[in-house]
């Protein structure tokens, strides 16, 4: 009795001409021992193209049977998100569901489209596996690109020599059931977005040593690498910019029409190439250029899998979520996930504390947040290493004014209390917060926003009447409000950012000083539960800005906030000892190049 090997691969519209071609040599050239089970798992594919693609290896020698497996719904229905890019569909990540789906399998292939079967396809089957979840090729693009050796060595932390390619897998179905193979790469790929070849990252990560590496025959790049026989190959990749559809000297382009020539797709092929203009492989070629550049711009990134595995994800986001941002200058946006703003109603605050019940509230609170606070310093979770510049502070601690900070925690309004708790009045200091953390923000910390000298925003121009109303009062009986003019919180992050306008609207309009603090910070050596080591806090307090009483508000307004911008400017360069520059997005028009 003869026995089966399934054999899977992926594909859509786009590269069905190419499949062809795949299986065509595949079949051909494989022995009559065996029964060839092919499944081609697909998202987007027509009827017409499926019809061609059976047809086109109807007359086949071996004894073998097709068929089409639609994952619309799998991939729909995953708890992941799939990263795609222009060279990446969603049909590159089918062979993730394959042992799930098939579980009559305990061994499987997986080649991707873009290739040529020149030898007996059974002979890889026969590989042993052991306990490994897969066996696989080197990847030899290295050998082409070395940026690539790099970015997996400094930015996953693997080994080149054996870190494998994806497009030919034979998959130790058992194994990678056994071990929820399925769970863990969903998981991995919503923690990290790797930015080059994905699914093969994500793979090879996932694996790690796990894996038996194959003689690269079994997976060879259609250009010249050292040291390779050419004889010797029995699976030809036609990958990157190597495609004979493309380029018509790829190297093996005989072998990929050779085949073509006798699916029914060959007429459709042929047209691709004549159709491909000098124009387009100049464009793809800048393709591959631009893929070289992201490789090498991706060399040192600071949040890269290797350096921060052992750090908490949601702030290795975040961290992401912030680079991004100051690329495309978006300073004063949120990059934390915020509770949901409910409108505050004028009457849900009591700005000025006039009822007992909320004066008592504000005790308790105000004693708890000191605990907390002193909590924070004997766990080494909050640590002040200095404070500088006190004299600027206590000759105004009877006046009142507008205190600003750089914003780069939840608690660094924590840090600024402790460095002026001695003088500031009555031991209270009036924090400006937003709506949302005032309204709807759960627990402990919920109630400190609400009953911890606070004074919430609001969208309801009614309850802003108050607020300015109580800014106002506050002001002149001479107490400090805190109010972050950088507006969002970029945690850790230690450029100042440019500022908005309302402290110092609020400072102009009551002809009041503003008082601006600047903490810088440093690696402690502590390590948070986070995974990152605790800050040291320097707290920089510089010299107040006086409204100028011959301007307008408006002019006030604008010359205070540029006093205030270079004024923390000045302690960050100096400091840190480098200029404050800003990270420029980079303009790249990607070609469309894989097709």
């Amino acid at each position: 009795m003869k026995r089966e090997i399934p054999i899977f691969f992926a594909s859509d519209n786009n590269y069905a001409p190419f499949l062809a071609v795949a299986m065509r040599s595949l079949l051909e050239n494989a022995s009559n021992e065996s029964i060839y089970r092919i499944y081609v798992l697909y998202i987007d594919l027509s009827k017409e193209n499926i019809e061609k693609l059976k047809k086109s290896v109807v007359d086949s020698p071996v004894e073998y049977s097709i068929d089409f497996k639609s994952l619309r719904e799998e991939m729909e229905n995953s708890d992941g998100t799939f990263h795609l890019r222009d060279y990446y569909t969603r049909e590159t990540y089918c062979r993730l569901f394959i042992p799930r789906i098939f579980p009559q399998y305990d061994k499987i292939i997986y080649i991707d489209s873009d290739t040529a079967v020149v030898d007996d396809i059974s002979e890889l089957y026969d590989t042993e596996l052991g306990d490994c979840v897969l066996a696989a090729a080197r990847e030899d693009v290295i050998d082409i690109v070395p940026a690539y050796g790099k970015y997996i060595e400094k930015n996953l932390g693997l080994d080149t020599k054996t870190f494998f390619s994806a497009g030919v897998l034979l998959i130790n179905a058992d194994k990678y059931r056994e071990s929820d193979f399925e769970s863990s790469f969903i998981q991995l790929l919503n923690s990290y977005t790797f930015l080059i070849t994905q699914d093969e990252d994500y793979l090879n990560v996932l694996c790690g040593e796990n894996h038996i590496l194959l003689d690269q025959k079994w997976n060879k790049g259609a250009f010249d690498t050292p040291g390779f026989d050419d004889k010797s190959v029995k699976i030809i990749h036609f990958k990157l910019n190597f495609k004979p559809w493309h380029f018509p000297n790829t190297k093996w382009s005989d072998v990929f029409w050779k085949y073509s020539e006798k699916t029914d797709f060959f007429e459709e092929c042929k047209s691709v190439l004549n159709n491909y203009s000098d124009d387009d492989r100049e464009k793809a070629q800048k393709g591959f250029e631009i893929l070289v550049e992201d490789i090498e711009d991706c060399i040192d990134d600071p949040y890269s899998y290797a350096k921060t595995k052992d750090k908490a994800i949601d702030r290795v986001k975040i961290l992401r979520k912030i680079d991004e941002y100051e690329r495309e200058g978006r300073f004063s946006e949120d990059v934390e996930d915020d509770p949901p703003t409910i409108p505050l109603l004028p009457n849900q605050v009591d700005y000025m504390n006039k009822k007992f019940s909320n004066r008592v509230l504000t005790k308790i609170a105000n004693a708890a947040g000191r605990f907390f606070i002193n909590k924070l310093i004997k766990n080494h979770k909050l640590i002040i290493k200095e404070v500088r510049g006190m004299e600027n502070y206590v000759g105004l601690k009877h006046t009142g004014a507008i205190l600003t900070c750089n914003h780069f925690n939840a608690f660094d309004n924590f840090a600024l209390y402790k460095a002026i708790e001695k003088h500031v009045y009555k031991k209270e200091l009036l924090k400006v917060i937003r709506e949302g953390n005032y309204t709807n923000f759960p627990g402990f910390y919920g109630f400190l926003f609400r009953h911890c000298n606070t004074l919430p925003l609001s969208q309801n121009p009614s309850t802003m009447k108050k607020f300015i109303e109580a800014v106002r009062q506050y002001l002149f009986q001479g107490r400090h409000i805190l109010v972050y003019a950088e507006q969002a919180m970029w945690w850790n992050y230690k450029k100042p950012r440019p500022l908005t306008n309302g402290a110092f609207k609020f400072a102009a309009d009551n002809k009041v000083p503003v008082i601006p603090f600047f903490i810088t910070m440093n690696d402690s050596n502590f390590i948070g539960q986070d995974g990152f080591p605790v800050q040291e806090y320097t707290i920089h307090i510089l010299e107040p800005i006086y409204p100028d009483q011959s301007l307008s508000v408006r002019q006030n307004v604008e010359a205070m906030r540029s006093k205030n911008f270079e004024a923390w400017k000045k302690i960050y360069e100096e400091t840190y000892g480098i200029a404050l520059e800003y990270k420029a997005k980079k303009e790249k028009k990607v070609a469309e190049w894989s097709n």
